[in-house]
Parts: C-alpha cells; sequence; structure tokens
C-alpha cells in the first residue's frame, strides 16, 4: 500500500506535513464508484487558507489543508465513464455532484448534496463538508466524469503546469471577480488587494479588454507585482483618499467597476492601515465606482470568526453602507466561484498563450516539506503564489 502525506493545521499559526491514511474510492461506509484516485502533479497554498492558519474560523485541529489541486488519474471507479487512468486533470475546488439543481444550472459552488451543513463544499476546508485536503501526495476526488478537467495533451500541459495549476481555483476565481464586475473592453477598474488573487484578477482584467487596472494594497512587493504586467497602483498606507489617488491615475475620482479581492480580514486605509476593519474594502469600493457600476467581491467572508475586531463581525455582520450602494444603484455579486462556468476557455487561453497567469502572479514551486514555511512566508506578505510539488514532477 502506497503511503500519503498532508499538510495538517495543527493550531493558530502552526501547520505540520504528518502521514495521513491513503486515500480510498470510498465515501465512509459505501463505495464511490464514480470517484478517482489522484496522483498529486500540484497543490497551491491559497490566502483562504490562510485564513484557517491564523486562526480566523472554526477548522479543527488535524484537518488536511487544501482545495487547489492538479493530478494524475490512478485508479478510477467503476462508473466512471470518460476520465480514464493516466489523464492529467484539474480539479475544481468546489465538490459539485452535477445532479441537483443548482449544478444543472451551472452553480457548482453551491451544490446541494455534497455538504449535509450548507450549499456548497470544497476539499480541506472548514464547514466545507469535511472533504480530506488536496496539499497531500494523494487524493480522492467524487464524481469524477462531472468535475475533472482533462488536460488534451499531457506532455504539452506539464511544460506550462505552471500556468495550469492555477485553473482550480485562484485564476478562474479572479476572472469570475472581474467578469461579474462587469469588466470589459475599454472599462476602468479598481481591484483591492494584490495578493495572488487580487493579481490573478488583474491579469483577468486585462485578458477581459480593460483599458486600465488599478491594484491597491499595502505591500510594496505586492505592488510592484502588478506593476509588472501593466497595472497602476496604489499604496494604501498613504494619506491621499483613496477617490483623489484614482483621480491622479484617469482624472476623475471614480472607475467603472470594482473587485474586492481582500475579504474579512480587510485593514483600514492611510493612518488606519495598521487596524483591522473588516468592512474597510466594501465600503470604499462603493465610494469609488460610479452610479450604475457593478462590484465582484470574490474575497472571502465568513459566518464565523472567533478572532474578530468585535461580537457583531464574529458572526459575519459588518458595518456596511449599504444605503450608498443602493444610491448609487450599483449591482454586487457575492459568493465562491463556479470555477467549471470558466476553467475550459481559461485552460484555452494559456495552452494558446493569450496570458501568462504563472507570471503574473509569480508562481514558485516548493516542496510538501517546505509547504510549512511556505505558509509562513505567504502570512508575511510575500508576492509569490506557493505551489507544491508532491513528487518533484514538474520540470524546472
Amino acid at each position: 500500500m502506497c503511503k500519503n502525506h498532508g499538510v495538517a493545521y495543527v493550531r493558530p499559526g502552526e501547520v505540520e506535513v504528518r502521514e495521513i491514511d491513503y486515500p480510498k474510492l470510498a465515501l465512509g461506509n459505501r463505495k464511490c464508484d464514480h470517484g478517482v484516485i489522484l496522483k498529486i502533479v500540484s497543490t497551491n497554498i491559497c490566502g483562504s487558507d490562510q485564513h484557517m492558519v491564523r486562526g480566523r474560523t472554526t477548522a479543527p485541529e488535524g484537518l488536511i489543508l487544501g482545495h487547489e489541486i492538479t493530478g494524475l488519474v490512478i485508479e478510477a471507479g467503476r462508473d466512471v465513464e470518460f476520465i480514464k487512468v493516466g489523464d492529467l486533470v484539474s480539479v475544481p475546488f468546489n465538490i459539485a455532484c452535477g445532479r441537483c439543481r443548482n449544478c444543472k444550472e451551472g452553480k457548482t459552488g453551491i451544490c446541494l448534496n455534497v455538504n449535509p451543513a450548507r450549499p456548497g463544499a470544497a476539499y480541506g476546508y472548514v464547514d466545507m463538508g469535511g472533504w480530506v485536503g488536496g496539499q497531500a501526495e494523494y487524493v480522492m476526488v467524487p464524481y469524477a466524469d462531472f468535475n475533472l478537467l482533462r488536460f488534451p495533451d499531457a506532455d504539452q500541459a506539464m511544460e506550462k503546469i505552471r500556468d495550469l495549476t492555477l485553473l482550480s481555483d485562484i485564476f478562474p476565481t479572479g476572472f469570475h471577480g472581474a467578469v461579474t464586475a462587469g469588466v470589459g473592453p475599454g472599462t476602468i477598474v479598481y481591484v483591492a488587494g494584490a495578493g495572488p488573487v487580487g493579481l490573478a484578477c488583474a491579469a483577468s482584467c486585462h485578458l477581459l479588454g480593460a483599458a486600465v487596472v488599478i491594484v491597491g494594497d499595502m505591500i510594496p512587493e505586492r505592488l510592484e507585482q502588478a506593476r509588472s504586467f501593466g497595472c497602476e497602483t496604489i499604496d494604501l498606507r498613504q494619506e491621499t483618499p483613496l477617490d483623489e489617488a484614482i483621480a491622479q491615475i484617469v482624472g476623475v475620482p471614480e472607475v467603472d467597476c470594482a473587485v474586492d479581492c481582500v475579504g474579512f480580514e480587510a485593514r483600514g486605509h492611510g493612518a488606519d492601515a495598521g487596524r483591522e476593519m473588516p468592512a474597510t474594502v466594501l465600503n470604499s469600493v462603493m465610494d469609488i465606482t460610479r452610479a450604475g457600476g457593478s462590484i465582484g467581491i470574490p474575497g472571502l467572508y465568513v459566518t464565523g470568526d472567533p478572532g474578530a475586531v468585535d461580537e457583531a463581525a464574529k458572526i459575519g455582520s459588518l458595518s456596511i453602507r449599504l444605503g450608498l450602494g443602493w444610491a448609487k444603484s450599483h449591482s454586487f455579486h457575492t459568493g465562491q466561484c463556479p470555477v467549471m462556468k470558466y476553467h475550459r476557455q481559461l485552460m484555452n487561453a494559456i495552452l494558446y498563450d493569450k496570458v501568462q497567469i504563472a507570471k503574473a502572479v509569480n508562481v514558485q514551486i516548493i516542496s510538501l516539506q517546505q509547504s510549512v514555511q511556505g505558509y509562513k512566508d505567504f502570512d508575511g506578505g510575500a508576492a509569490k503564489k506557493f505551489v507544491i510539488d508532491p513528487h518533484g514532477m514538474i520540470p524546472n
């Protein structure tokens, strides 16, 4: 029997690599004939993982982390018809049955059947169904025919694996934020946050034809990374109000649309940059988005935050100026990205050299054992997207 190792959440601020069970084609006590077992080629550290590791969720000790998975099929259940052993595949972080009302409507981020607690499930994430995460050597994926995206040529895919590994979450999530904000040819867009999702969103805005992409953040290295592929940037530590900073770039104090790629651990701007203010981004994007504009919100917001700054925020209740958004007829789009809505098209954009997403988010390959340090570096604000290569399969 093959051994397996995975990255486990231990306690706030601490993860470790543990020996874990080798996956089985099973769901509890019954067989999972619609599933496959993957030998993981690449699995990424996500900003969403950091929320758990910081102790900002109710994640239990021992949770195996990781929902961004690319792998090689090494075993397939009896009922898997179209995915074959030997296929190299991308795994959407949403686990979806393909059978429920929401899945049939393309809303795979809120499948009704794969999480007994609430709609929507994901690998290795708190309150998302208890599925074992993919920051490991091997993992089981259910409903394989529906969920998996097979790369048409494995050799070609391995040459572009640094880009293709981002199809499981970060690239579609950034793209989803841009699409739901209404980014299109000639638009001026503000992206809040220059972490990996913010950078992926900014690159997506360029792909969608935006005229100007402005990225705001507080970490100089991340702003420099955004500038490296043609973004304008705003250092939110400075005292200049956001609308004035935008006017200095485009001549008017507003944008056509905005995307919140920060989420519930947001900090204030200017003099408040060192203080957590969870509604800051939502309020600021309403302020600078033109009347009739749209706001995409792929940034994560939770219903349980034990480390929140006040009692209201602990249950996801924030002081949002909804009246401002209502008065300006803003459209808001929240929730997890339905990865399957976008991943095939984005795969083609990568394979046909229309986008260099790994370069935009600054992918760095690390080993499974290096993941512990990777979490520390990411939490320190590194302008990198850490991709774990458990088996040493990614070419230099």
